[in-house]
């Protein structure tokens, strides 16, 4: 949730590396797991592809908040390979965890981690994800329909900036992979927005495709044909995030086309440098430490036995309703993207660097 630069792409491929090693250890002492009960939370993450945010920000945000609880852990991502990420579930109940986060690359193999784990009384939460049909005890992430809802106001916002949005405009959509559940609601949300306006006949209803696997090279591939289709006559895009944000504006600038109405998510650097530049109207801060703050606190809890009493929402996964914790997503624009600096999630220097320095207040 891709387009970076060369230089960032580097650095992902990295902390890729490092990420890769580290799914393969248990945390304490960094040492291979073994086949006894060596840990007591596992994580699952889904991919490098989708967002950066989970090398990141993910990782270490819940390694501290479990090595200060005095856990023993291990942290995996599946690379985008669902029968890996099978593979590091069976190893961590293999090793005897007690609690896995699970953050399913889909819900398909989701549901069979959590039946999995559900079959040796081993508890799971859902994390940024709901697995549908599966079996977690609890959900932690962010309401994706308010995100969504977040977004489609920025293309609004964005088209009226512009002095486009009296001219009928012609809008696009380039939606996150269609085997992601968020994808499916953050499109929930920005069409609540411009679905009345397409009805209206403020803006017209242009190309609406799901770009497999959040992958961006495909999602330029996707953009550029919207773009022939269209004669270039896109107005604005409601982009499922700020990877696919990053496709949109490459197309854009390979084109010599002007800047455009275009949403975003998760505030990373490119994101926010495209925000700066005015290439892209905003994104969407979720802050990665609170959630990953929130889910800790849940699996430690579990651990120590003691009960789980600060939720604020349930959500019916389609076999049960789960009780969740919902966190507050942030829109975030050339006004207030310093907050970002302000509570540690970005650093100037990730930002305010090499063309960007003199966009930075």
């Amino acid at each position: 949730m891709r387009g970076l630069p060369r230089k960032g792409i580097a650095i992902a491929l990295a902390i890729v590396l490092v990420g890769v090693v580290a799914a393969a250890a248990s945390a304490r002492g960094n040492s291979p797991a073994k086949n006894t009960a060596t840990i007591q939370v596992c994580v699952l993450l889904p991919d490098t592809k989708s967002s950066v945010r989970y090398e990141l920000f993910d990782r270490p945000y819940l390694a501290k908040a479990f090595k200060a609880a005095g856990l023993t852990y291990t942290i995996n991502n599946a690379l985008g390979d669902q029968q890996k990420q099978r593979s590091q579930a069976d190893q961590c109940l293999t090793n005897g965890a007690k609690v896995i986060l699970v953050d399913a690359l889909n819900s398909g193999v989701g549901a069979a981690i959590e039946n999995a784990a559900d079959a040796r009384n081993v508890k799971t939460i859902d994390y940024d994800r709901l697995v549908l049909d599966g079996k977690a005890s609890y959900y932690v992430s962010f309401n994706n329909v308010n995100v969504g809802k977040l977004q489609g106001r920025g293309v609004v916002a964005g088209l009226k900036a512009r002095g486009t949005y009296s001219q009928h405009p012609l809008i696009a959509e380039l939606n996150g992979a269609p085997t992601d559940n968020n994808a499916k609601l953050f499109k929930q949300g920005y069409d609540s927005i411009l679905k009345p306006l397409y009805t209206k006949g403020t803006l017209k209803k242009g190309p609406d495709q799901s770009v497999p696997d959040w992958d961006n090279q495909k999602a330029r591939t996707i953009f550029d044909q919207m773009l022939v289709s269209t004669k270039s006559k896109i107005k604005g895009v409601a982009a499922a995030n700020d990877g696919l944000a990053g496709a949109v504006v490459a197309a854009l600038k390979a084109r010599k086309l002007k800047p455009i109405a275009l949403s975003g998510q998760d505030a990373t650097p490119q994101g926010v440098q495209n925000v700066l530049s005015g290439w892209q109207t905003m994104t969407v801060y979720k802050s990665v430490k609170a959630e990953a703050a929130a889910a800790a606190r849940i699996a430690i809890a579990i651990i120590k036995n003691k009960p789980v009493t600060w939720t604020n929402a349930r959500i019916n996964n389609g076999s049960k309703v789960v009780p969740a914790v919902y966190l507050k997503p942030v829109t975030i624009t050339k006004k207030n993207y310093t907050l970002l600096f302000r509570e540690g999630f970005l650093k100037r220097s990730q930002v305010c660097i090499g063309k960007y320095r003199k966009y930075c207040k």
